[in-house]
């Protein structure tokens, strides 16, 4: 029997180094779901880029008061590229299967790899625009794909 207090469980991913970025968002209101879904999954860093309406109503509506702060902190940009600069390793989100996509990991693979990578390295988790995602040159600044 081990002793009280030995037990380690499994590693866990660094959340305060996971940010989610969102490419050219259309909808207020898919930013708020997303900053509400970042905060049930224990994320606060949201960072968007170009996006098409930042109705602040509308996104607040959608976050609930439990994400607000993460709408409140987060950051906008014009350009992917200088978002980007921050994070060591971006994981970008894809459902195309073919092109330049030579490793595509489910979301279980993804986590598995981003306990340690997450140890010394700030992530972003990129999306692309709701309506077509991300193209080969928004994924070509990626350093891994995931899909669902």
């Amino acid at each position: 029997m081990k002793k009280r207090g030995s037990f380690q469980g499994p590693s866990r991913v660094c959340l305060e180094r996971v940010a989610v970025v969102l490419y050219r968002p259309r909808l207020p209101e898919n930013i708020g779901a997303v900053a509400r879904a970042a905060c049930n999954m224990g994320l606060n860093r949201l960072v968007l880029v170009a996006p098409e309406d930042l109705d602040q109503e509308r996104m607040f509506r959608m976050a609930t008061g439990a994400a607000a702060h993460i709408l409140e902190s987060m950051q906008v940009h014009d350009d992917l590229a200088q978002a980007l600069e921050p994070f060591q390793y971006i994981v970008g989100a894809t459902a195309r299967l073919g092109g330049i996509r030579e490793e595509l990991l489910n979301p279980r693979e993804m986590a598995a790899r981003l306990v340690e990578v997450s140890k010394e390295n700030d992530v972003a988790l990129l999306f692309g625009p709701e309506n077509w995602g991300l193209t080969n040159r928004e994924l070509s600044l990626c350093h891994a794909l995931v899909t669902i």
